[in-house]
């Protein structure tokens, strides 16, 4: 398995002069290809812009970004957002589900998009999978928060991403409808071979992960092999 993302020194400043917050300093992480990342830390601490920069959805103030030994901050936009769409799937905490789309045009957005044409075989095996085959022409707002967030889940594995980022994924959700939903998105990646990288404060669900990732001030503390079995 080789590094699959790497960042290089990575900071982030929002504001100037006396205004200026340093969320994250001199950050440097290699993600290797197909393990189970969780980062950790207190609300602030920077784990969520870290994980938008990674995602390539925030740039960073300075430092070096690499995407499959490709420098990803150094794309034009529109080449940035194919990269994104194409190679990172996107797991949010508020789903980001469109209301006045189905199901399955919620999953199937990011391929259209693309202008291209799904793989219902693969497309069939995630639902299949994530449990959702007879929803696909509900609404998101006739869906439970599980259901909804296992739709989250099934539109960022359906067009193959490498990479999928997970911001507190089960935050919105019951005890126990997290915890199936983290199966159920370990399962996936194992099952379709993706990284995950997951922020979250739990320290129950980041003891899921192969490796636990500390951030704490904006600077990355420690990157530890979980202990769980």
């Amino acid at each position: 398995m080789g590094i699959i993302l790497k960042a290089e020194n990575i900071h982030k400043t929002y504001g100037k002069g006396e205004l200026a917050v340093e969320a994250l300093k001199d950050c440097n992480l290699e993600i290797e290809e197909g393990i189970f990342y969780a980062i950790i830390g207190k609300s602030g601490s920077g784990k969520s812009t870290l994980l938008h920069i990674l995602g390539g959805l925030d740039k960073p103030t300075g430092g070096k970004l690499y995407l499959e030994g490709e420098s990803v901050f150094d794309l034009k936009d529109k080449e940035l957002a194919i990269l994104r769409r194409r190679r990172i799937g996107f797991v949010f905490q508020a789903f980001n589900l469109l209301q006045e789309h189905t199901v399955v045009e919620n999953i199937l957005m990011p391929i259209h998009l693309d202008n291209k044409d799904p793989d219902m075989e693969h497309f069939n095996e995630v639902i299949e999978t994530l449990g959702i085959e007879d929803k696909l022409n509900y609404y998101p707002d006739e869906l439970s928060g599980g259901e909804r967030q296992r739709v989250a889940i099934a539109r960022a594995l359906v067009s193959k991403p490498a990479i999928v980022l997970a911001d507190e994924p089960t935050g919105n959700l019951d005890e126990n409808t997290g915890q199936e939903v983290l199966k159920l998105m370990k399962h996936s990646a194992e099952k379709f071979g993706q990284t995950i990288i997951l922020v979250t404060h739990d320290m129950d669900i980041a003891k899921e992960a192969d490796r636990i990732v500390t951030i704490s001030n904006g600077r990355i503390f420690s990157i530890e092999d979980s202990l769980s079995p």
